[in-house]
């Protein structure tokens, strides 16, 4: 089997800059001549509650309860992206995949099947309290609760760090934890510094 291209997968806490940091880092892979394909859970989620179908009303109806969506669901939507999108050359820049500990092999088997043994987690470290305060400063709609704000922070301490550590216990995982409460550009300094970019 060919050699394949790595994959970047990032995580961190709800408020993190995690979302910038992905967003910077394929600006730098493209600038390097690698062909990235980015695929952020969040962003499928949003894209599809748009569609009008049942299953599409469902999702939007539990989101906006505030409630976990049962794991087929973000499966389902990355899974396909990979299906439809995934040419086996493009450096992968996942977010928001394996939220979950029933989502982390599945994550780990599909890139298992597609040979990528190469892959890097990173992990943008924000304090829960710090996370608290830029949800609340950042003035989004779903951010202007904090009994939501509390549930998604909650979720993250109970299912998402388990994630973390089955990961960085995984043959073929670098885990780079990466100080979060800094500017966006020192954030960014490091992960380049640890990617060896600098």
């Amino acid at each position: 089997m060919k050699k394949t291209s790595p994959a970047f997968i990032l995580f961190g806490r709800s408020g993190s800059g995690k979302g910038t940091q992905a967003e910077l880092l394929i600006d730098l892979l493209e600038k390097n001549n690698q062909s990235v394909l980015y695929i952020e859970t969040g962003r499928e989620f949003r894209s599809f509650i748009d569609d009008s179908n049942y299953t599409a009303d469902r999702t939007k109806e539990a989101l906006e309860r505030g409630e976990l969506l049962p794991v087929w669901l973000p499966v389902w939507l990355w899974a396909e992206k990979f299906v439809r999108s995934y040419d086996g050359t493009q450096t992968l820049v996942l977010d928001g995949l394996a939220r979950r500990m029933t989502e982390a092999p599945v994550v780990d088997s599909a890139l298992k099947f597609y040979g990528i043994e190469n892959c890097k987690v990173i992990n943008i470290n924000v304090s829960r309290e710090e996370a608290k305060r830029r949800l609340m400063s950042r003035g989004r709609p779903d951010d202007t609760e904090e009994a939501k704000i509390q549930r998604r922070l909650d979720w993250y301490d109970r299912d998402v760090l388990d994630v973390l550590d089955y990961l960085a216990d995984k043959k073929g995982y670098e885990f780079i934890d990466i100080n979060g409460e800094q500017s966006v550009e020192d954030v960014f300094g490091d992960i380049k510094k640890a990617l060896s970019f600098e």
